[in-house]
């Protein structure tokens, strides 16, 4: 059972998959629970009762380790196909609509457009830095 698009910040990737962004200090939004979380924080988050994956990334920065971002959005991005999942950092912005362009360039949105895309269909201050815009623009799918 996947999201439903129209709910609170599910995105439709080009593929049909869908994955909700969110910021983890709000509350969660009403429905069913995630199956897997993407959690983009410079801290260990708080447990939760599903499956996830923790990828230190400061707020305003880049990730930590890119190659385990990368990592971990591909299999996000094959399991979103079947499975409810999620990417979310504190506010639900910056970190996660970066990741979400990522995401988006993984499933075939060229990476130039990949922030206007998010903004687009997301939040319209999704990837808030330069860095953070850099960082989608050089991301390569394969």
């Amino acid at each position: 059972m996947s999201w439903h698009l129209g709910d609170a910040g599910v995105v439709e990737l080009p593929s049909g998959r869908l994955v909700r962004g969110r910021g983890r200090r709000d509350r969660l939004p009403p429905g069913p629970l995630p199956q897997l979380g993407v959690y983009l924080l410079g801290r260990r988050p708080d447990p939760v009762d599903w499956e996830e994956r923790w990828v230190r990334w400061p707020d305003f920065r880049l990730p930590a380790e890119p190659e385990l971002l990368r990592t971990v959005l591909v299999d996000a991005l094959a399991r979103c196909a079947e499975e409810r999942v999620e990417l979310a950092c504190r506010g639900g912005t910056g970190r996660t609509g970066t990741a979400l362009a990522c995401l988006a360039v993984l499933d075939g949105v060229p990476p130039s457009g990949a922030v206007d895309w998010v903004r687009a269909r997301y939040r319209p201050r999704a990837v808030e830095t330069w860095p953070q815009q850099r960082f989608v623009r050089r991301f390569i799918a394969g």
